[in-house]
């Protein structure tokens, strides 16, 4: 089945931090999320909002964004859209789905009495009501009750398609009026479905738009971070206002540093040097070699981070002066400092230079790394078969020997972008046979 815990769903308290809980809610993205308005109770509260379920994200205050308040819409419905008065990059934000129909079977957890770590009910979709949805519990008991309001409303997790959150828990309703589902005749629990609320919302039905997000390069990037052994540079190019630029922003936080283009490049040196260890005093001699005033200090290559450290350079287009940033840049590999520039057009300025003095550099040594790794592993595997002898000793890397060709050949390539395409072809065959020697 799918995974267990989600950092999208969130605990709600109002008042302060320690204040009661009172329901749930959703984060939608870094900066919003959803719940009900009778959880929130007026436009100008305060809510506190809890990552029930990853202790590692700090608990942050909330209030109704300007347009949130959507229950005195011409809808009226209970539904208040809160801002986060600091984001939350780190978490991972809810997959919304507007898709909705009979019998689909979902569950909802909410905080009710006596659960504050939270309860899972099940049920499946029934009719509607209004604008509201009914959703069929097995039994009374598994009735939605106070503490749910707010909370996702989710499609049943599997392994290959993950859990969607298709509604928000709004209410319950007894046919006696008492206090507990179990103790009515009847008893149903109510939804708000996602596709409702983005009709009523612009900032949701922008989030739930077939363009919201761009999940491939969310994968592609996340492996990049992920992976060292993934490209030292990578270049890609994010629109403005697109969907690849909204999943950008919910990974920038992973990298090291941040420099946005145009911003003051003495600042991109102070805090690239925080991640460096060198010797006391030594400070100014590495501050003005990345500035260019001054020759490298000597063993700079020996202060290059154990774990590597990456730089995300936003909008290096938008620099009013490329050159001498990439040529920081540059420098900064030296330490091995993986980076990621980023293009808001391709062919803006900088690109050539970015091709030619970061990328194709930084590939041709990430290609002669790999291939010392793969001709080490495949000796070592031969001495762990005890097939090395002097008769042997030419042959049993010459998978390494013959990569090492290629690479040679590459040097005789003047065309940039057809060298840079063998080149990226040979490093994928290079992890490749690294992986079947069994070197990770």
């Amino acid at each position: 089945m799918g995974e267990l815990r989600a950092d999208w769903r969130l605990r709600l308290r109002r008042e302060d931090a320690h204040g009661p809980v009172c329901g749930a809610g959703v984060l939608v993205d870094q900066d919003t999320a959803l719940t009900c308005a009778h959880v929130v109770r007026r436009p100008d509260a305060v809510m506190w909002l809890e990552f029930a379920e990853n202790g590692g994200l700090e608990p942050v205050s909330a209030r109704v964004m300007p347009g949130g308040w959507l229950a005195d819409g011409p809808g009226g419905e209970d539904v208040a859209v809160l801002r986060l008065d600091s984001p939350r990059p780190q978490a991972r934000r809810a997959p919304l789905e507007t898709g909705l129909w009979g019998g689909m079977e979902v569950y909802a957890t909410g905080y009710a009495e006596g659960f504050d770590d939270g309860m899972s009910l099940w049920g499946r979709i029934g009719g509607v009501s209004g604008e509201q949805v009914q959703l069929d519990a097995v039994t009374r008991s598994e009735v939605v009750r106070a503490g749910f309001s707010g909370a996702a409303v989710c499609t049943r997790p599997e392994e290959d398609r993950p859990t969607r959150v298709v509604g928000l828990v709004v209410s319950w309703r007894g046919d006696l009026g008492a206090a507990l589902p179990e103790d009515n005749r009847l008893s149903f629990s109510y939804l708000i479905p996602v596709g409702r609320i983005a009709e009523i919302s612009p900032l949701i039905k922008e989030l739930t738009s077939p363009g919201a997000w761009d999940h491939g390069f969310e994968e592609r990037l996340g492996r990049w971070f992920d992976d060292p052994d993934e490209d030292p540079v990578k270049i890609t190019v994010v629109p403005p206002g697109s969907g690849k630029d909204r999943s950008l922003r919910h990974l920038a936080h992973r990298a090291h540093v941040v420099h946005r283009g145009g911003a003051s490049r003495p600042d991109l040196i102070d805090h690239a040097l925080d991640q460096v260890t060198f010797p006391a005093g030594e400070y100014l001699a590495y501050w003005d070699w990345l500035r260019g005033a001054k020759a490298r200090p000597e063993r700079a290559a020996d202060r290059a981070p154990v774990r590597p450290v990456t730089v995300l350079v936003d909008g290096l287009d938008e620099e009013p002066q490329p050159g001498p940033l990439i040529e920081i840049l540059s420098r900064l590999r030296t330490f091995g400092f993986r980076l990621l520039l980023v293009f808001r057009h391709e062919g803006g300025p900088g690109w050539a230079a970015s091709r030619d003095l970061l990328l194709r550099p930084a590939l041709l040594h990430h290609a002669d790394t790999l291939l010392d790794r793969l001709q080490r592993a495949e000796f070592s595997r031969a001495i762990r078969r005890d097939i090395v002898d002097s008769a042997s000793l030419g042959s049993v890397t010459e998978t390494a020997d013959r990569h090492r060709a290629t690479r040679r050949l590459l040097d005789d390539v003047r065309d940039p972008q057809q060298q840079l395409t063998r080149l990226r072809a040979l490093i994928r065959t290079l992890r490749a046979d690294l992986r079947r020697c069994g070197d990770r």
